[in-house]
């Protein structure tokens, strides 16, 4: 088992990893421009902010498994990955609380301007006039949108600065509100125009891409706070840049649409790093959340190696198009599953899913197959005829 390892990662880890017996390789300034020139006889890959694209995927025969080592992966081509049966994994709720800091972090920023006031100083001016303009955060109204894992430990954090919580999220109902201590918003525009602060939770899709445009701004209170440590896409860079000269809308951000992908790079955007109070995508990154993180993917690997099947896979059919299941009781002797799958396929029926049991003793086996079409009385009888089948039935 070849792993190799293409963005930082504990020493602690890399040292269980290869007393699993994997032979690891770590390079953790490698780019995504350079990954297909060293993934030819990679087995497994483990990325953090290294984009995985369709290149590098056609680029490794013996790739298997991707894991991202945080919780996004917009980074990894997944439609490249399917398409030859590479299992993507990620690392969920690792980072929830590096990232809700980093918001709480944000919000308070933003509202004492805390960053303009530490460049004053530093270029010798003292302007405690201008600076002492803040509006406080207790008692005002925090909007959440995205009830997630870190929506959920912003809004805890929240409470112990007292105040108020409202929150939109897909999955959100009015007893988990009033479990919580919050009230629901019915709509997100809803959140724009009750809040003194927003702080976004959302996962970057083609649903959430600019959700906060030019009409959420328009909703939103003039001099309000928004904060995203979400991702750079949520939030409509030209409209917040608008809304920021016309409404005094305070934006602190963690991410941005378009921002480098490496550890080191310029950022272009001059103009909108001026108007905002900002962090280069760091959220995640604290030093309880990545040993927490290199656990988890210490822990998939192993599952991996044991089972065969890794956990936290992001790009498996929810649902498969199998019809009808078969269900065939079997002794386990070599060779019966073989002919099995060859009266299927004669009969041009594809298995879906496959899961194949072994009873205590060893002797005996259930398997079940997943089909796309239910096989007919004949095909049925073909398969009984093995005297090692014991019994088959279609469900």
């Amino acid at each position: 088992m070849k792993v190799l390892i293409a963005d930082k990662l504990s020493d602690k880890a890399i040292a269980e990893l290869k007393k699993m017996g994997a032979e690891v390789v770590f390079e953790p300034s490698l780019g995504a421009e350079d990954l297909p020139q060293h993934v030819s006889d990679i087995e497994i890959l483990i990325v953090r902010s290294t984009k995985v694209k369709a290149e590098t995927i056609k680029a490794a025969p013996l790739l298997s498994l991707i894991i991202r080592a945080g919780a996004g992966v917009n980074t990894i081509d997944l439609e490249a990955a399917g398409e030859r049966a590479i299992h993507v994994a990620n690392c969920p709720g690792k980072n929830t609380d590096a990232v809700a800091e980093l918001a709480i972090g944000l919000m308070i920023a933003a509202d004492r301007r805390i960053v303009d006031a530490s460049c004053d100083l530093r270029s010798g001016k003292w302007r405690k006039k201008e600076y002492g303009k803040a509006r406080g955060l207790k008692g005002r109204t925090l909007g959440i949108i995205g009830l997630g894992s870190i929506g959920k430990a912003v809004c805890e954090r929240a409470k112990g600065l007292q105040m108020n919580v409202v929150a939109w999220s897909r999955s959100l109902t009015d007893d988990r509100a009033k479990a919580l201590g919050i009230c629901r918003a019915e709509f997100p525009l809803t959140v724009a125009e009750t809040s003194d602060v927003i702080c976004l939770h959302l996962a970057a899709n083609a649903e959430t891409k600019h959700m906060i445009n030019d009409e959420f701004f328009s909703r939103m209170k003039d001099g309000a706070v928004l904060v995203n440590a979400a991702r750079g896409e949520v939030v409509d860079t030209e409209a917040v840049k608008k809304a920021i000269k016309e409404k005094g809308i305070r934006y602190a951000a963690d991410v941005f649409e378009n921002e480098p992908t490496g550890g080191e790079a310029d950022f272009v955007d001059r103009d909108l790093a001026a108007l905002i109070t900002a962090t280069p995508h760091i959220g995640a990154s604290t030093d309880q959340a990545a040993e927490a993180i290199a656990e988890e993917v210490v822990r998939i690997i192993d599952s991996y190696k044991k089972t065969g099947k890794p956990e936290n896979v992001v790009n498996v059919c929810a649902k498969s198009k199998a019809v009808t299941s078969l269900v065939i009781r079997h002794y386990n002797r070599v060779g019966v599953l073989a002919g099995v799958l060859d009266k299927l396929k004669n009969a041009d029926i594809n298995v879906e899913e496959m899961e194949n049991t072994i009873f205590e003793g060893g002797a005996a086996a259930s398997c079940a197959l997943q089909l796309d079409e239910a096989p007919d009385a004949k095909v049925i009888e073909q398969i009984s005829k093995d005297e090692s089948i014991l019994s088959v039935m279609v469900k």
